[in-house]
This record gives C-alpha cells, sequence and structure tokens, in this order.
C-alpha cells in the first residue's frame, strides 16, 4: 500500500513510518520540518509543507490508499488558553484534509486520537470505549469532534476511517524538552542533571505505552477491514496504570542514580486516572502490546546516551 503520514516526521510518525516500511509499504511523509533526531531515510518520500495549507494537502493526498492523521497544534494543558485557535487549526483543516481523501478516493483514513482527554474524568477503570465522553479541555473536545466528522464522511461519502484512542505513547526520537511526554521529559532532565518536575503530588496515573506497539497498532488499524456494524473506534495503551511517582522510580532503577524531584501546584486540565481498556484492540486489530515499563524506559535511556554522544 501507498501510506501517507501528515506529521511524518515527528516523534509518533517517525516511528509509524519505520513500521511501515517493514511491512513493505511505500511511505510518504508530510510535515513543516526534517525530524530532529535522525537522518532522512532514502526509502521515504518527504514532502515538506504546512497542513494548513489546503492546496498542499490536497496534493500530497493524491495517489495515496491509507491517511494517517497525525498533525495537531495544540496540546492538552495549553488548549483551554486559546479554544477559538484550537478549532480553527485542527478541525477546520482535517475537514479540508477529508475532502482532499474524499476526492481522491483514499482507501482509509486513520486518525490519532486521544485516549487521555476524550473521556473526561473516568467513572471507571479501566476505560472502555463505550465510557462516556466528557472532556475537561479543548484538546479533547476537538479530537472527539474530529471523530464524529469521521463517522459523519463515512456515512455521506463511504469514506473508510479508524480512530485510535492512544495512551501516552514514550520511546525513542521523543523530544526529551517538550512540554508533554512524561518519560522522556524526566529522562532528559536525568540526563542533564537537571531536577524532575512534577505537577501535583505523583499519584496522578497514566497509561504509557512504548512507542513501537503504538506504532505496530497504528500499522494493524489500518490494515482492519471491518463490516458495517463492527468497530472503527480502539483504546490503544498499555492496559495497565501507574502513578508518577512509580515512574520516577522506575527511571531510578533503569539508570541507577538517586533522582531530585521538585513539585508543583496540580493543573485543572489534567484528570486524577486514565487507564485504557484495550480489550476490543487485542480481540479485533489482533494486537497487543508487547514491551513493558521498565523494558521501554530502558530503550529510550539507551537512546538518549546515544543521542548524547552524538
Amino acid at each position: 500500500m501507498k501510506a501517507l503520514i501528515i506529521g511524518g516526521n515527528g516523534f509518533i510518525g517517525s516511528n509509524l513510518a519505520d513500521c511501515l516500511l517493514k511491512a513493505g509499504h511505500k511511505v510518504t511523509s508530510f510535515d513543516r520540518y526534517p525530524s530532529r533526531y535522525r537522518e532522512a531515510d532514502p526509502r521515504i518520500n518527504y514532502v515538506y509543507g504546512d497542513f494548513a495549507n489546503h492546496g498542499e494537502v490536497q496534493e500530497v493526498v493524491k495517489g495515496n490508499d491509507w491517511i494517517f492523521h497525525l498533525a495537531y497544534t495544540t496540546l492538552p494543558a495549553s488548549s483551554n488558553e486559546d479554544p477559538a485557535f484550537d478549532v480553527r487549526s485542527n478541525i477546520i483543516d482535517t475537514l479540508q484534509l477529508l475532502e482532499a481523501c474524499r476526492e481522491s478516493q483514499v482507501k482509509k483514513v486513520v486518525f490519532i486520537s486521544s485516549g487521555g482527554t476524550v473521556y473526561g474524568v473516568p467513572q471507571s477503570l479501566p476505560i472502555h470505549e463505550n465510557h462516556p465522553t466528557e472532556p475537561i479541555c479543548s484538546y479533547g473536545i476537538t479530537k472527539l469532534t474530529i471523530e464524529k466528522y469521521l463517522h459523519l464522511y463515512h456515512h455521506l461519502h463511504n469514506l473508510d476511517y479508524v480512530v485510535v484512542r492512544l495512551a501516552n505513547p514514550y520511546g525513542e526520537l521523543q523530544n526529551p524538552q517538550a512540554k508533554q511526554g512524561a518519560i522522556a521529559v524526566f529522562l532528559g532532565n536525568v540526563m542533564q542533571g537537571k531536577p524532575i518536575t512534577i505537577w501535583g503530588d505523583g499519584e496522578v496515573v497514566r497509561d504509557y505505552i512504548y512507542i513501537g506497539d503504538a506504532a505496530e497498532a497504528l500499522l494493524k488499524a489500518a490494515e482492519y477491514c471491518p463490516d458495517e456494524n463492527e468497530p472503527r473506534v480502539f483504546n490503544v495503551g498499555s492496559g495497565c496504570g501507574q502513578s508518577l511517582n512509580e515512574i520516577v522510580r522506575a527511571i531510578r532503577a533503569v539508570v541507577g542514580k538517586d533522582l531530585e524531584v521538585v513539585h508543583h501546584p496540580a493543573r485543572s486540565a489534567d484528570v486524577p486516572a486514565n487507564v485504557l481498556d484495550i480489550e476490543r484492540a487485542k480481540k479485533c486489530l489482533d494486537w497487543q502490546p508487547e514491551i513493558n515499563l521498565e523494558s521501554g524506559i530502558r530503550k529510550t535511556w539507551d537512546w538518549l546516551c546515544k543521542v548524547s554522544k552524538n
């Protein structure tokens, strides 16, 4: 298949490209910038452009079978500061992408939604796909809105799609200086001899999934051919929850040194716990995570050590 990754040079997109190439697919990456952590792969067709430029998006979609939509302009913690920007830059531009997919008769759109924000404060754990969706940040609302538009385009235009409600991915090629991604950021601080910063008391629980497992799930989602009444929305995570304090202890065990931790006041956009039920993905996609937390942290740490020497 010919696969286009919107946001293909980022953390998730780069790992997904590797997974697709390994499976024998042709890959085009559409992004504003090159990857900051590795050289260009000669097997990938790199197209540089802006997701907000509808003409560029329309052109790059042509001739592709699968479209993976990973591009997003906002973060959960900051999206409430300017909801109008969140809507304009994500929902409106995604509608233009869906129009381009319809016109080009794309076979499948795989959208990366947010398992950590679309449900809001959970009523029960682990969270099943049928759990009520009551997001408490604009980021989650816009992700959920795009899910609904995908359903609409399938209903109106028979555009096939799968939604992956992804947990918290971590691993190689993740920016250790970013504003999200606790494991990579914590490891990056350790690498630089800086304290680890935690918002709140550290008892916030999240579902962390190694990036190699997440990329494999995205490939399985593209290959998935559901009947009309079969599900198209899947939670993808580890199925297990760890608090930030547990993450710090796991990092300490991997790096073999004491860690300084600094606490700041909790943030209003952070739900107290989020652990995804992944049984539907296991059953329908024939997928399950393979890398446990300690192994994933070690892989990430080894990669950071290698990058720091270059």
